[in-house]
């Protein structure tokens, strides 16, 4: 199994959830909250995964970064095989669509793409919410290749388990991937960033953060005994982690 996490870099976050890149010269400055933004591509004997979509940041060139990326992996976007989705977030999806000169298309048009049923419902019960970007969301839910996820937890396939856990959205799902006597996890935004492993907090920013807190010390525990390696989508350092 192979674990390349696609950074598009570190961002600020405002209150209106607009993202601003962060650089040497404005990076004492800016206001919000900061935060990197960091798609994970899990290559196993069988599949292309991609975990969460970014937000589809562009480089100077007008080329995605995450496709950028990938380019330098020798990988194609079309090779992406699933599009696992943690929960439905701006920075979690917008990735996940190109807007060309024929109107938008799938950024990873090979990829079948799991979406948890209940918390799209959530989102189009939170219209007026800056986390999501209800433009982009409406045009993903359009594309043929989804699968409508409504069990609370089980396997895609005999390397991709999920379960929905809650804590930073209700219905926010996250992943394990076996394969080879090794896991990896992906806590997504119930365990983005290697502090919240330090700090055992409950944050406003979650819709139960003291869910997200309790799943946390759960995981941290699980951890530790069977090896995990943990991936840290919002970690401005890190990308993975083993504890």
């Amino acid at each position: 199994m192979k674990i390349i996490p696609l950074k598009e870099g570190n961002f600020s976050a405002s209150k209106t959830k607009d993202f601003t890149l962060l650089t040497d010269q404005n990076r004492d400055t800016v206001k919000g909250i900061k935060m990197s933004v960091q798609p994970f591509l899990i290559v196993t004997d069988h599949d292309y995964i991609l975990l969460d979509a970014g937000i589809g940041w562009k480089n100077t060139t007008g080329q995605t970064v995450v496709s950028e990326l990938l380019e330098k992996e020798n990988i194609k976007p079309g090779q992406i095989t699933k599009l696992l989705l943690s929960h439905l977030h701006k920075d979690h999806i917008d990735g996940s669509i190109q807007k060309t000169e024929n109107g938008f298309v799938p950024a990873f048009p090979n990829a079948t793409i799991y979406i948890q049923k209940r918390e799209l419902d959530f989102a189009f019960e939170n219209r007026g919410n800056p986390s999501f970007d209800f433009d982009i969301l409406e045009k993903l839910i359009t594309l043929p290749n989804i699968v409508w996820m409504d069990e609370d937890q089980g396997k895609i396939n005999n390397e991709i388990s999920f379960e929905v856990v809650g804590g930073h959205t209700p219905f926010m799902q996250v992943f394990w991937i076996r394969e080879n006597n090794e896991t990896v996890f992906y806590g997504a935004d119930d365990l983005p960033q290697e502090s919240y492993l330090k700090y055992h907090l409950a944050y406003k920013s979650d819709f139960d953060g003291r869910k997200a807190m309790e799943l946390r010390l759960k995981w941290q525990k699980e951890a530790l005994e069977e090896q995990w390696k943990l991936l840290l989508y919002h970690d401005l350092e890190k990308a993975v982690i083993q504890i």
